[in-house]
């Protein structure tokens, strides 16, 4: 076989996503239709030095099967292997991210103080914009200072979305419909 990043397609509660796995871990999971999706990918298949094929693979039925999951709210956390491509200081806000509980959430300001460098709020917020693996790094988390939904890659009706699902009231709404 040769050596690509399988992709498949996920049309999500949210919107559709595109799943990618390279050698057994997840480096794609992101808004199909987003405005950066040429400039992502091209960032991927260059880090990689390898291209995108349409095919079946077990990595991509896991993340598949953990969405799956989250959107209806039996799983909190996921446990995938993830690649993430970018450069270190994108990789350290990615990991940060990944820190934020569910249910959570921060700011820009917050997210750059926790990472050593006030000043680096630009910074972070164009490495959260960078983020190619949405949901499980959960980009979807960071707000505005004012504490209002500010930019997202999926639209802001799907960041709106996502974050009612991890809220206490929304799920409490569950049970008792």
């Amino acid at each position: 076989m040769i050596e690509a990043i399988s992709i498949q397609y996920y049309k999500s509660p949210v919107g559709e996503l595109i799943l990618g796995s390279f050698q057994d871990q997840i480096v794609l999971a992101d808004w199909r239709y987003r405005k950066k999706r040429e400039e992502i990918d091209a960032r991927i298949r260059n880090g990689l030095k390898v291209d995108f094929q349409k095919r079946k693979c077990q990595q991509i039925e896991n993340c598949r099967n953990q969405l799956e999951e989250y959107f209806s709210s039996a799983r909190k956390e996921f446990d995938l292997p993830l690649l993430f491509v970018g450069t270190d200081f994108q990789k350290r806000v990615w990991q940060e991210l990944r820190n934020i509980p569910f249910g959570k959430t921060e700011t820009y300001l917050s997210l750059s103080k926790k990472m050593g460098d006030v000043k680096a709020i630009r910074a972070v917020a164009s490495a959260n914009g960078a983020n190619a693996i949405s949901i499980i790094v959960p980009c979807h988390r960071i707000i505005g200072t004012d504490g209002k939904l500010i930019g997202y890659a999926g639209g802001l009706p799907a960041k709106k979305k996502l974050l009612e699902l991890e809220s206490e009231e929304y799920q409490l709404n569950l049970f008792e419909s």
